[in-house]
């Protein structure tokens, strides 16, 4: 079980819902249709559980991923879901001449009884990033905007005794009936605060194929519509806890809990949980009775997290000691200029509180994710309020970067939010229109209610108040931070962790046990579900490392 488990819940979002399957053993070949068609080389395709050979991709079980049955939490083992093996294979993208919108995407494959075969595609934004991963439903994909550079991903899933094999993938670009985009305007990307968990499991693999090792600096997100491919940073996040401290990492995971919830999206176009409003993930609003208080395998939601974090992540970087409160920035949905660092060989660049060498750390980058450029401030540059990256870190800068001080007065006033209140969250869950400013709801004030694994005793920790730095808008701490947390003075290991990875952590601190109950979040009145901003609300006790969602 373990050799497929992790990605963990991880991919069985690769499944049924990845749209046209391949019932028969022979799709016929694409009519006369308008457009750019061709076919992608499938021995080029990078990705794991699948191989390629002269009869085509096939299924690889010995290197496939999948969900696993819950191994017998006691809040989460009713039910448990059953194991769906799942293999990607991401193929060269192809530049087009003409944009497009819609791509037809037909499959020449044997799909045994028990198996599935599909596609995934996503387009090149005007701007240079990529758009999420769309599957495709009836064959067809519709892009959310125009764009002049496709590529697809084959998704290959098997539970009964035989393989599928895909022979043929024949992609047809449709173009569109009027110019590419409008020009771009910038826009902050979309932000919410949502509950972290740590996700450990070091030794086991990822969605993306990734081999989890000590410290590990990734985040895993409950859709694979953002799924970065292994070593690629195409889908990154920026995740800032409440003390202040950021970082910046990658999406190579799937999970906690859903694989199909990407409650980052407008609620009309997320692949479940459509009436949920925008910001708020499903564990979230289980936790308050949504869905019978499960997730999509029927299993009790145990926490309400939207995010895990690699070990490294959620010890070194943000000095986390148990679940908590984080606000996420999510990357790619925003239009604000993006440039990829460079580390020069070590795993991640620190973010400094000023822009002067030595500085005091606030964070990390890590290697080749792509941070938002925000001004220069002589020889550094900008990527948040009080977050600066050496300008020598970058790969390259685009040539119109404005000086911090001319770009200063257009920036919002952290002193000056215009909705601090939470409960006003439903009334507008869209994607922010300018980066976020100080939100209290973000704050540790409504508790993570993170208890000791096997149900020990835990001791009732002070609830700290909210810093100005809880947000990525206002991410420096009120006093200097470190590169790394220093060690507490009980440095017993968090007492939930269990399995590959568990042990104090050298520089993450002593676990914090249960919160005391902390006040109750506003919530939707129709349906009780929690505001985008307090996914926290009335919360029992759950797991400080990954959230029990059957993947260790």
């Amino acid at each position: 079980m373990r050799s497929i488990t992790r990605a963990g819940l991880r991919a069985i979002g690769l499944l049924a819902a990845t749209g046209a399957l391949c019932a028969a053993a022979t799709v016929p070949a694409m009519a006369d249709e308008p457009g750019t068609t061709w076919q992608p080389e499938l021995s080029e395709g990078t990705g794991n559980g699948v191989v390629v050979s002269p009869d085509g991709a096939r299924f690889d079980r010995s290197t496939a991923f999948g969900a696993p049955a819950d191994e017998g939490d006691t809040e989460s083992s009713a039910d448990p879901a059953e194991v769906v093996p799942t293999g990607l294979l991401t193929l060269a993208p192809r530049t087009l001449d003409t944009p497009t919108r819609e791509v037809d995407s037909r499959l020449v494959a044997d799909t045994p009884p028990g198996s599935t075969a599909s596609v995934d595609v996503r387009g090149k934004r005007a701007g240079g990033g990529w758009t999420e991963w769309i599957p495709a439903q009836d064959s067809r994909t519709e892009l959310p905007e125009a764009v002049t550079e496709v590529q697809g991903r084959l998704v290959l899933t098997a539970t009964g005794a035989a393989d599928p094999t895909v022979r043929e993938l024949t992609l047809t670009a449709t173009p569109g009936s009027g110019a590419e985009s409008e020009p771009v305007t910038e826009a902050a990307p979309r932000s919410y605060s949502v509950f972290a968990t740590r996700e450990g499991l070091v030794g086991g693999t990822t969605a993306n194929g990734h081999k989890i090792v000590n410290r590990d600096r990734f985040v895993a997100l409950p859709s694979r519509r953002a799924l970065s491919a292994n070593g690629k940073t195409d889908y990154s996040v920026k995740v800032c806890a409440p003390n202040g401290r950021c970082a910046i990492a990658p999406v190579w995971d799937i999970g906690p809990w859903n694989t199909k919830d990407d409650y980052w999206n407008p609620s009309s176009q997320r692949e479940m949980w459509k009436d949920l409003p925008q910001g708020v993930p499903q564990a979230a609003a289980a936790r308050n009775g949504h869905n019978g208080g499960k997730d999509q395998f029927g299993r009790r939601v145990a926490n309400p997290a939207g995010i895990d974090l690699g070990d490294g992540i959620f010890w070194d970087v943000l000095g986390l000691k148990d679940n908590s409160q984080v606000r996420v920035d999510y990357l790619w949905t925003g239009s604000q200029r993006l440039s990829a660092i460079r580390t020069e060989g070590t795993p991640d660049i620190q973010i400094l509180a000023r822009p002067e060498a030595g500085a005091e750390s606030v964070g990390i980058a890590v290697d080749a994710t792509e941070v938002p450029v925000q001004c220069t401030s002589g020889a550094f540059v900008r990527i948040g309020d009080g977050q600066y990256l050496p300008a020598t870190a970058f790969t390259g800068l685009p040539g119109d970067v404005p000086a911090c001080d001319a770009a200063a007065p257009s920036e919002p006033s952290p002193a000056a939010p215009t909705a601090p209140d939470a409960s006003a969250a439903p009334s507008a869950p869209g994607t922010p229109a300018a980066p976020p400013a100080p939100d209290t709801s973000a704050a540790p004030a409504v508790p993570d209610a993170s208890a000791a694994a096997g149900g020990s005793p835990a001791q009732i920790p002070a609830v700290p108040t909210a810093p100005s730095g809880a947000t990525p808008s206002s991410p420096a701490p009120s006093s200097p931070a470190p590169s790394a947390p220093s060690a507490p003075s009980a440095p017993s290991a968090p007492s939930t962790a269990t399995g590959p990875g568990a042990g104090a952590p050298a520089a993450g601190g002593a676990t914090a046990g249960t919160r005391s109950p902390g006040p109750t979040t506003a919530t939707t009145p129709a349906t009780g579900v929690p505001t985008g901003d307090n996914q926290a609300a009335r919360v029992t006790p759950g797991s400080a490392q990954r959230a029990p969602s059957g993947t260790s």
